[in-house]
């Protein structure tokens, strides 16, 4: 097969180039160049749209519903989750991301190990995944929902680990189910009401043993992590990436940068929260104790936005999707660009360095021998980032699955 685009970006220059064709042999582009050999190829015309690499989400959560949130995991059935996100999944690759990573779901099973499985054998219609199982956390912090049930139950729900020892265990049980990725939480979060995105939930030693272990087995670990203490013990536990971040301090971001650690800053969550504090309908059916939070932080949140966008830290897309709409994960790229991140920037953070965050070095770039996950738009998001959102041609792995037109 042959593309043919007036305008084309490889994921990685400092601007498109113009008339470009792009032959595919089964899942990987070949050759690349003003003109290749169409002989016995079948030509696709994609006009004046512009080609680039498929999109990268690098954090995000398929299986929850935002109208529903956590109340999901004590009163839905694993087989119902995991139903409702085929949809999503479909979504998602329809709107250009033909890559995610799923950070945690929070029913016992490991459902999205399942729904990564079933795509790549072709059984489900929906990006490539990467996953993280489950969020492994420290009891009473990010990530118990024990207090969910009442306390007669005598349940916990969550991974919940406490000590080096027990959470050496857990990272290898996750990692015999079939993780890609092991995450853990670092700090407390927004969206919880019996911890602080302040605090630090696990210690340095409890972090060492957990990223020291994974990496033993040849797994990447990432931190939710907002608080800049958490973030920085986690960052000295030698982690892939942080996620979030949203705290951290210049010093703490200097660090990263220095240790080669990306971070995903999941920016357009934060940011829609603060422009919203004053709107008592975006808050109904919401805990009144995120709105305090995110009150009590803002102008730290923003502040921490603007020294990011000033770093030179390895930054990552990522939106954690799922917390909101699915379909609404375009907008992180406008909300980095609003925070003063170069459009370039944003756009190679969800292609080229969202790849090398995942080490897959053959995904998020136009070039010979990379995989043809390939997508068009007919805007410029070099000149408008809101043209991302207008993705109208898809290709993941060779395969068409959005036409143009």
């Amino acid at each position: 097969m042959v593309l043919v685009a007036d305008r084309s970006w490889d994921g990685m220059a400092d601007q498109p180039t113009g008339h470009t064709e792009v032959l595919i042999r089964g899942t990987r582009v070949a050759e690349l160049g003003p003109q290749v050999d169409r002989r016995q190829a079948k030509v696709s015309e994609l006009g004046d749209r512009l080609l680039l690499p498929g999109f990268i989400d690098c954090h995000i959560h398929t299986t929850l519903d935002p109208a529903h949130l956590l109340g999901a995991f004590v009163s839905d059935p694993a087989t119902v989750i995991a139903l409702h996100a085929l949809p999503v999944l479909r979504d998602l690759l329809d709107r250009g991301f033909t890559t995610i990573r799923d950070l945690a779901t929070f029913t016992t099973e490991p459902i999205t190990l399942y729904l990564r499985d079933a795509v790549a054998a072709g059984f489900v219609s929906g990006p490539r995944m990467i996953v993280a199982p489950h969020l492994i956390s420290a009891r009473g912090a990010h990530g118990d929902f024990s207090s969910l049930l009442a306390p007669e139950f005598r349940r916990e729900i969550g991974v919940l680990a406490d000590g080096p020892a027990a959470v050496l265990r857990a990272v290898r049980e996750e990692i015999r189910a079939g993780a890609d990725w092991i995450k853990f939480g670092a700090t407390g979060g927004f969206g919880t009401p019996t911890d602080d995105p302040g605090q630090a939930t696990y210690s340095q030693d409890e972090m060492d043993a957990l990223v020291a272990g994974a990496r033993d087995l040849g797994v990447p670990a990432t931190p939710h992590a907002y608080g800049d203490e958490g973030v920085a013990r986690a960052v000295r536990a030698g982690v892939r990436s942080i996620e979030h971040g949203n705290l951290a301090s210049k010093e703490t971001l200097l660090l990263m940068q220095q240790r080669g650690v990306f971070l995903v800053p999941t920016q357009f969550m934060v940011i829609d929260a603060l422009d919203h504090l004053e709107d008592d309908t975006y808050w109904q059916g919401k805990d009144p104790a995120e709105r305090e939070k995110f009150d009590r932080y803002a102008d730290q949140l923003r502040e921490s936005a603007r020294n990011v966008a000033a770093s030179d830290v390895h930054v990552a897309f990522g939106t954690d999707a799922g917390m909101f709409p699915h379909r609404e994960n375009w907008r992180e790229f406008p909300t980095m660009v609003e925070a003063g991140i170069a459009p370039l920037r944003a756009l190679r953070a969800a292609t080229s360095v969202a790849a090398d965050l995942l080490n897959r070095f053959d995904l998020g770039r136009l070039q010979p021998g990379a995989t043809a996950d390939l997508i068009a738009l007919p805007g410029d998001p070099f000149d408008d980032i809101e043209a991302t959102r207008q993705v109208d041609f898809v290709m993941q792995a060779g395969t068409i699955h959005r036409p143009a037109g």
